[in-house]
């Protein structure tokens, strides 16, 4: 085991959730400023944000878990418009 890891994990839990809270929040309202700022990397950086969110939170772990879900159905619509499209 990562002398990193054990540390973390020796790490009071108060203190880890915190920390995961803190960094997690502040990548997830970096990924909502690029809505609406110009830049690229929107969706990539609210999914890390929930990511490192999930690790100590379980309503966070949750909402990636939909978001996975919505993202595989937006998908399978997408190849079976372009099948359409192309059966035309």
């Amino acid at each position: 085991m990562s002398p990193v890891i054990a540390v973390w994990r020796r790490t009071p839990a108060p203190v880890r959730k915190t920390i995961v809270a803190v960094l997690g929040g502040t990548v997830v309202l970096l990924g909502l400023a690029l809505v609406v700022l110009p830049g690229p990397f929107t969706l990539p950086l609210l999914l890390l944000g929930f990511a490192i969110l999930g690790t100590e939170f379980a309503w966070a772990a949750r909402t990636l878990h939909r978001v996975k879900l919505g993202m595989e159905r937006g998908a399978e619509l997408g190849r079976a418009a372009v099948a359409k499209v192309r059966r035309r």
